[in-house]
């Protein structure tokens, strides 16, 4: 039989999952049209979202060796040209993945 404390948290763990997943259609249901506050911000939030995890992942970079920037920038360089080319984020995020690893652990020992 669980725990009474691991019981409280599961059905904590399970609400408020299940009203981060149905709490957006029970505000704003298909036959209503969609606020303008949201619209926009749906059409910005991607674009700040993938910006911030850029500058989050190039914020220890360590500019006084080669092997403490170029690692990163290559991989950068990689990850924007895969997704010019063949505009896939899957295959953008792992292309550059891909080729940071390599780089850490073959070329910039």
């Amino acid at each position: 039989m669980p725990d009474t404390h691991d019981l409280i948290l599961f059905v904590v763990i399970a609400g408020g999952t299940a009203i981060t997943r149905f709490l957006p259609f029970l505000l704003f249901p298909a036959g209503r049209k969609k606020p303008r506050w949201l619209l926009q911000l749906s059409s910005v939030l991607p674009h700040a979202a993938i910006a911030m995890l850029v500058v989050y992942c190039l914020k220890d970079i360590y500019i006084a060796q080669p092997q403490g920037f170029l690692p990163e920038l290559i991989s950068l360089a990689v990850v924007s040209l895969l997704h010019l080319w063949k505009r896939q984020t899957l295959l953008s995020i792992g292309g550059g993945t891909i080729c940071y690893m390599v780089l850490l652990q073959q070329v910039f020992l």
